[in-house]
């Protein structure tokens, strides 16, 4: 049968709270278990006590004087003993009840006092101890043990203690199971019903944390969870409407002019032929950029590396860009450790290196500086390309490698995202830090 979270919780709460009393139980009829047995000992030790004496009594005055031996039952009485005093022949010599029937009235009412005692009627309840002397028998001692008015106190004070405990503890082991089980249910409760709202289409569920311990650690990673789900929803969103007004800009220039042409509005001259083809120049691009993109996340599949020496291979690069520079006015700098090398492939990694340099050189006016560094942090190299641009708002910073995000006006927004794409299949990663109005530094991590 399906059952809450919540009642299985109090049921765990309470049933290791009945083990626990359970537990006490058990260990207070073993505490009572052993004092009984303790008490018992000191009995025996007592009944020996008043053996030795009798025996040295009978010695001493060679044979049973009643006055000393009434004086050992009122002494074995004090000790928690009724006694019966027979000779061989079975005759009872002295008893419990005619010791203390010699004492004076205040002396008796002093001693029952103290003893408690009251006599048993029945016979079996007293055991018989023989008593020797020299190694013949002399007689019998049987006795009865009393129980100390001290012992039942104290077995009665435990009974109540305990039974209060267990009502007290009892009750209190239900309050806390219930409080318990709702306090580590609820953060629970709340994040299945975020999780559902979330699924229900309501990205901007959240989870209140109230504790900082292992549900709310989790609370917070569903935070940042439903969060990220909200901002690629967003981005999606965006993704859709940059690509709709992207390909309805030429296809809307191209129906136009094509309709001026139907119409007779516009010649067909090779002016206007011209200007639809770079309008379909502008569509090819956009597929292009979506192509590359595709073709960039599917590299992790396709990728043919080899060992590729860095210095050379950069200087390359920085060859076939040096004009592009020389154009524009930007100084372009390098610096490489020498024997460096990563296990890459070549196309792929050109194309990092070459989409990072070409945003550097659009982002950097006349006289400013790119500089390229490559070299090694722990197991990984590195290619580093800094430059002194525009540099990129802090708010704009955690979108750029988005789909067609802009942090500003040209292009298509696919660059960066592109570059991520291959540094990833690649099993690297890409940091970038930037100041707005004071440039950018892109850094490429890739495993050696």
């Amino acid at each position: 049968m399906h059952k809450s979270l919540w009642i299985k919780f109090l049921i765990l709460l309470l049933a290791v709270s009945f083990i626990a009393l359970s537990a006490a139980l058990f260990l207070r009829e073993l505490m009572i278990k052993d004092f009984r047995e303790y008490l018992e000992g000191e009995m025996e030790d007592r009944v020996y006590w008043v053996m030795a004496d009798i025996e040295g009594t009978y010695e001493k005055h060679s044979g049973w004087k009643k006055d000393t031996i009434a004086e050992d039952a009122v002494w074995a009485l004090m000790l928690g003993l009724e006694v019966k005093l027979k000779d061989t022949e079975g005759n009872v010599i002295m008893d419990t009840e005619k010791a203390i029937s010699t004492l004076s009235p205040l002396v008796k009412r002093r001693v029952l006092a103290v003893s408690n005692f009251a006599k048993s009627e029945n016979p079996s309840s007293f055991h018989p101890y023989p008593l020797f002397l020299k190694g013949k028998e002399i007689g019998a001692l049987e006795v009865r043990f009393l129980r100390p008015r001290k012992e039942s106190i104290f077995i009665e004070r435990s009974n109540r203690f305990l039974a209060l405990s267990l009502f007290v503890l009892g009750g209190l082991a239900v309050v806390l199971s219930i409080i318990f089980s709702k306090k580590l249910t609820n953060p629970i409760k709340r994040l299945a019903s975020a999780a559902r709202a979330i699924s229900e289409g309501n990205l901007k569920s959240r989870v209140k944390i109230a504790d900082n311990d292992e549900i709310g650690k989790l609370s917070e990673t569903f935070n940042m969870m439903a969060k990220n789900l909200e901002l690629q929803e967003s981005l999606r969103k965006k993704l859709i409407a940059n690509v709709a007004h992207e390909l309805r800009t030429p296809i809307s220039a191209m129906r136009g002019e094509l309709e001026g042409m139907i119409d007779g509005l516009i010649t067909t001259d090779k002016e206007q032929l011209h200007s639809l083809y770079e309008e379909t120049g502008r569509f090819k691009n956009l597929l292009d950029g979506i192509d590359e993109l595709s073709r960039a996340q599917a590299s992790a599949l396709s990728l043919r590396k080899q060992r590729i020496e860095l210095n050379p291979f950069l200087k390359t690069i920085i060859d076939r860009f040096g004009k592009l520079f020389l154009d524009k006015g930007v100084n372009l700098e390098f610096q490489f450790d020498d024997g460096l090398s990563v296990n890459a492939d070549p196309d792929r990694l050109s194309q990092i290196v070459t989409n990072l340099l070409s945003n550097a050189l659009k982002a950097t006016d006349k006289n400013g500086i790119v500089k390229i560094t490559a070299g090694k942090k722990k197991s990984e190299a590195f290619i580093e390309i800094s430059d002194t641009g525009h540099g990129i708002k802090k708010e704009d910073i955690p979108f750029i490698f988005e789909r067609f995000y802009k942090a500003y006006q040209g292009g298509l927004g696919l660059g960066l995202a592109i570059v991520k794409e291959l540094v990833e299949a690649h099993d690297g990663k890409i940091e970038v830090k930037s100041e707005y109005e004071k440039g950018s530094i892109f850094t490429v991590y890739i495993p050696q």
